[in-house]
């Protein structure tokens, strides 16, 4: 049997997979050293990108080729308005952010580079291209809280992040959106093909250096 499109893919980021699962700020997760502040202005970038996100989302559901896939991308956009409301006020609340804290804190370089090119691909390239470049936010937070919920975390408020994205309920989330790429690939020619592979690349790319900001808490340089 062939190699799905999508195993092709996850294999073609097996060393930046690899540089994530190694960064210091998930593994502070799981034996619980990651600075406070670092997870702190993490959750706020997460919940300011989540709302970029949630754009780009509707945007590749408002081109999707099927009812269906435009109802679960729809559905997708939504969940991520959610997840900023649910989990980010939670956690945002124990780590002692206010919500005025919140609503003047803008993108960290890194954050504003990521969500700019996300609806850039979305809005400018084709439908494929679009469910490439959102794909690894979905694929690799799955895969990340899979791994890291084997360890768990000493520290309850890092336990609660592993468990939202290490959960069967999130994982069928990435499923859904893995299973309608491969459906598409299909019919996708091979240089169609080549443009969803660098968009998946570098948006894994983006993965890791969100983790890498919120590690060094990265700030504007003037």
């Amino acid at each position: 049997m062939a190699e799905s499109f999508s195993a092709q893919l996850w294999a073609s980021i097996s060393d930046i997979y690899a540089a994530i699962l190694a960064h210091p700020f998930l593994t502070g997760l799981t034996d619980g050293t990651l600075p406070e502040e670092s997870f702190a202005f993490y959750v706020i970038q997460d919940a300011l990108y989540l709302r970029d996100y949630a754009r780009a989302l509707a945007a590749v559901a408002s081109r999707a080729p099927t009812a269906t896939a435009m109802r679960m991308f729809a559905t997708h956009a939504a969940e991520a308005n959610a997840v900023e409301l649910e989990l980010h006020g939670a956690l945002l609340g124990d780590l002692g952010v206010s919500r005025e804290m919140l609503l003047r804190a803008e993108q960290a370089p890194t954050n504003l580079a990521y969500t700019s090119y996300l609806l850039a691909t979305v809005r400018g390239g084709s439908y494929a291209e679009g469910v490439g470049a959102v794909l690894p936010c979905y694929w690799i937070y799955a895969a990340v809280g899979k791994h890291l919920l084997a360890g768990g975390s000493p520290d309850p408020r890092y336990q609660r992040w592993i468990s939202t994205y290490g959960g069967d309920e999130y994982g069928a989330v990435a499923a859904g959106a893995i299973a309608e790429l491969d459906g598409l690939s299909e019919v996708l020619s091979d240089h169609e093909r080549g443009r969803v592979r660098r968009h998946f690349r570098t948006t894994s790319r983006y993965e890791w250096m969100f983790w890498q900001m919120g590690w060094v808490r990265e700030s504007w340089p003037v």
